[in-house]
């Protein structure tokens, strides 16, 4: 069996860790007008046998620079004013270096 979970991410080009069960899929985005934020909706496994991976992604406005390995997923536009929401996620391999050198710049200060 599979369910749908909804999540809250963060706009402000923070990253949003996730865990989800291995084969996920993102089903929906949208921002809340209400709650002044981007949600997405992911499709997951129910079973407790499927391994939980650690998910990262960010929310990038338009026009903003994103790096050419992160992975589109989807746009969530505000219909009441002039933004667009857009929602990739960050690769594994790619989250794990950002990590270690976030960890070293930190030492280094």
């Amino acid at each position: 069996m599979k369910t749908v979970h909804k999540y809250r991410l963060q706009s402000d080009a923070a990253i949003n860790t996730l865990n989800l069960r291995e084969g996920y899929r993102i089903v929906r985005s949208e921002y809340l007008i209400t709650e002044k934020a981007v949600f997405i909706w992911v499709e997951e496994p129910l079973s407790v046998s499927v391994p939980v991976v650690a998910t990262e992604f960010v929310v990038i406005l338009t026009g903003e620079p994103v790096p050419m390995n992160y992975v589109y997923r989807d746009t969530a536009l505000d219909t009441f004013g002039p933004e667009a929401f857009h929602v990739y996620e960050i690769p594994v391999a790619v989250a794990q270096a950002e990590s270690i050198k976030e960890a070293m710049n930190k030492q280094a200060a």
